[in-house]
Order: C-alpha cells, then structure tokens, then sequence
C-alpha cells in the first residue's frame, strides 16, 4: 500500500499543527504489521511465488468472517426480510425462509416506523427492538432490565468513546485501564485528552486482576493530582483470553463502589468461555446479587455482535447498558447519542436477535443451536490447538485459553535479538513478529501495542483461522521459531 508524501511545510494541514490528541492516538491491531502484511498479499496477487508462502494468514484482528466463519443462517434471513420486505408477501419465500424467521421479520417491521430499514431511527435505537435486548438481558441474568437503559451503537466502539467523552474533562481525569488492554481504551483515552491509569494482571495467576493492584495504582494516580473516573474491566479478556471468577468480580464491584468509580464492563465475549469450570456472569448480574442497585453503582455494559459466535463484524451493532446515572446526567448522555441521530438498523436487528435469538419449539431452533455449537466447540478446539503449540515452543510460555477470540504468549528472546531489534529502531517483539511476517505470511500483533510488564516480550494470536488452516499456522510458525532462535542464540 503506498503511503502519501510527507506534508509540505506551508500547507494549510501538517502534522505539526494536527490536534494532538490524534497524533498521540495509536491502534496496533490494524498498525504497521498489518501494513505490511496487505502490501505482501498485493505482491502475491500480482506475482504468485514471489514469497516463501502463498497466503496471509490474518492472526491480527477478531474478524470472523474475514477468515471463513459462516453468518448464522436465521440472523441473516431476519435481516433480508427486514432490508426487502416486499418478498413477505410472495408465494415462494415460505418454501425458502423459516416461518419463525418471517415471524421474526414481520415483528421487527412493524416496530420500525414506516416499516424502512433505510430511515432513521430514535437515538437510542428503535424501542421494540431495546425491549428484545433488555428481555434477553432478564433471562441471562434474573434481574430487571430497563430498555431506556439501552443505547443501540454502531459496534461496541463507539458507546466506549461516548462514555470517555463524557467522563474525561481534561488529562487530569484518569481511567483505570488493564494492562494488557485492547488498544480501542488507550486510543480512546488519548484522544479525549484524559490519562489512562494503567494496573497489571497477574499473567502468572492466569492473567488474574487483583484489587491490591488496583488500590496500589488508584493511589499513585492521586498522589500525581488526578481524579480517577472509571475502572475499565475487559471479562473475558483481550488480549489475554482470561475469564474473571465470582470472587474476583465481587471484589471489583466491592471495589468501584467504595471509590466512587464507574465500572467500565466490557462484556463483548460473554458467549466466548471454552473451560468447564468458568461461566461468564455479567458484572450488572453480580452488582445485583450483591443487593445493590441503581443508586449504589454506576455501571456500563458494552455488547456487541461482531463476536461470540455470530462475528458479524462488518455489520456494526452493539449497544450500552446504563445504569446508576441520575436523570439530568442521563439526559447528557441522550445528548451526545443524538448529535450521531442513531446507529445503523441493520446493526439494531442483529443486536435484538443475538440477545433475542430462536427458542425451544421454534423451527430455527435446532439448526441455530447446531451452528452456535459447531463454532464455539471449532474455537475451543482451535484454542487449545494453538496454547499447546505455544507451550512447545523453546522460550515461549502461554496462559491457558479459557475465553474470548485470542493467545497472548510470552516470549523471552534472545539479548542478540533484542540488541538486532534495538539497531533496527523497533521493539524487540515487533521484531518478531515481522520477521515471522516475512518468512511465513503469519500476521500476529506485538505485545508492545497492548502494553505489558516493563522488561517481558507477547504478541497476541487470534484463535480466528479456519480449523484446516491451524496445522499450517502450527508448522510454519515452529519452523520459523526455531530457525530464529539458532540464528540469534546467544
């Protein structure tokens, strides 16, 4: 991909004069890796053979589909019948649709005004659907759900950066972030101009969060004169695949109302748990247990569909769940939605059906159990595949994969690696993983875009390649391993 000439210096635009804020911003998943590896896989269009590999093989991003994942079929009937109504009516489409799918589609019509996916909806999202999602949200986790609680966005992403321009006031506001994190919280952060407060997850207790260590860096925040605003808890975990247990999410809501914050819950992988002995238990189901309600925390849950099973990535639906926010500050948040008019229908659809999917007696039922099923059985398996390659590898230690789309190994290198990455201007794992980009056409992301303990080495994987294209990744990274290694022993 060729990059644009550097500005002229007495051009309207540079970089120097750009809002700071941006050039600060980083995003790793889809930064200079990925880069190269799109500027490979033109090279072998264009001239197969070209490389040692025939194929980019996208480790980088949890992007399902991109890599073979099927849509399941009852989503996508719903949302053909709902972007083409005019099929209802027609003789055939009983013999090519599932009646609970028109059923579906004809319920979802007549909640949207003028029955026209291409309108505009309220800001929220349209009100039938938010009461879909807050009755799937009751049976998950018994207790109440409030459909005005429930803001409909374009994917996960932008509820989190409407919450950090709400919250964040000036840098001397911090968000409490784990480390490793995903990048969307330290981008979002750094652009609304606040400080991300980092705390460690303890990758040898299993990536576990301890409250000690949020304690710890809650204080040396205020000792530096910030005011900490929220707590961001990523369960599962990306990067690090880890699922949090009941104690542990006690002890955060325990936490985040003790110190007045607000609980960032990023809940994106809820159906992604690949381990017997871990269920996933949304932080608003916890809070609840504990006895507390609306007036003792404040709470924001994020859910999306472009993970889980359905990894409809491309359609961008999620949404926010708000609660423990007094009226005049919900009004606000109100605001900000509208100043976006509303997120796409298509997205508001599949964010009802994925929380709203078929049940028991409905004709989709079972071939929709059967394809949830089959993906989730296809990712522990794939899961498991790649934490036991990892562990054979010679310097490369690898956490167990209980939940979510991704590995994040550790890697001790060697000091003349470290010192080649050094002479190369890179991080010592970015030189890794470009190294094993050019030899292999594997694209994983380094450690350093997800921050990590000063002084250790990750990259992450995702667990995304088709189940006939993991032997490959599991071959060719080994070969590649081991030839590193006897290149730069020490």
């Amino acid at each position: 991909m060729a990059s644009a000439p550097p500005s002229n210096s007495s051009a309207p635009v540079t970089v120097q004069n750009l809002n700071p804020k941006v050039v600060k911003c980083e995003y790793a998943v889809r930064g200079e890796i990925v880069t190269i590896a799109q500027r490979l896989q033109q090279e072998l269009q264009a001239k197969p053979g070209s490389h040692p590999f025939d194929e980019i093989l996208y480790c980088n991003i949890g992007n399902p589909q991109s890599l073979g994942q099927q849509p399941i079929t009852y989503f996508r009937e719903v949302l053909a019948l709902c972007d083409h109504p005019a099929i209802l009516d027609k003789s055939e489409t009983q013999g090519l649709f599932s009646a609970d799918s028109i059923e579906r589609a004809w319920q979802i019509l007549d909640q949207i005004p003028g029955r026209a996916t291409g309108a505009y909806s309220h800001s929220q999202g349209i009100k039938g659907l938010r009461d879909a999602i807050a009755a799937g949200i009751e049976a998950r986790d018994g207790f109440p759900a409030d459909p005005n609680d429930i803001f409909l966005t374009d994917g996960a992403s932008p509820a989190v950066h409407m919450m950090m321009q709400l919250l964040i006031r000036s840098e001397n506001d911090g968000i409490l972030c784990p480390i490793p994190q995903y990048p969307l919280y330290s981008a979002s952060i750094a652009l609304h101009g606040g400080t991300l407060v980092p705390y460690y997850l303890d990758e040898a207790a299993g990536w576990g969060l301890e409250t000690s260590e949020l304690k710890k860096q809650l204080e040396s925040a205020k000792s530096k004169g910030l005011t900490v605003r929220a707590l961001v808890v990523i369960n599962p975990g990306n990067p690090t695949g880890q699922v949090l247990s009941g104690k542990n999410q006690r002890d955060i809501v325990e936490f985040c109302k003790q110190e007045s914050l607000v609980l960032l819950a990023d809940e994106v992988y809820q159906e992604n748990v690949y381990v017997p002995d871990k269920k996933f238990h949304s932080f608003k189901k916890v809070a609840r247990s504990m006895g507390y309600g609306e007036d003792d925390i404040s709470l924001v849950s994020f859910q999306s569909v472009s993970k889980g099973y359905h990894g409809e990535c491309g359609k961008r639906g999620g949404y926010m769940e708000v609660t423990g926010f007094g009226a005049d500050v919900r009004e606000q948040i109100y605001k900000v939605a509208s100043v976006n008019l509303c997120s796409n229908i298509s997205g508001q659809i599949l964010a009802s059906l994925v929380m709203n999917p078929p049940k028991v007696g409905d004709e989709s039922y079972e071939s929709y159990c059967a394809e949830r099923d089959g993906i989730l059985s296809s990712l522990a398996r794939r899961a498991k595949t790649l934490e036991d390659a990892f562990n054979k590898l010679e310097g490369v230690t690898c956490n167990k994969a209980e939940g979510a789309m991704y590995l994040f190994p550790r890697i001790f290198l060697p000091q003349k690696a470290i010192k080649a990455a050094e002479a190369a201007n890179t991080a010592p794992d970015a030189f890794y993983c470009k190294r094993l980009l050019n030899a292999t056409g594997i694209v994983f992301v380094p450690g350093s875009g997800f921050g990590q303990v000063p002084g250790t080495l990750h990259f992450r994987c995702t667990i995304l390649p088709q189940e006939d294209k993991i032997p490959a990744v599991v071959s060719r990274l080994t070969e590649f391993h081991e030839g590193f290694l006897d290149e730069f022993r020490d």
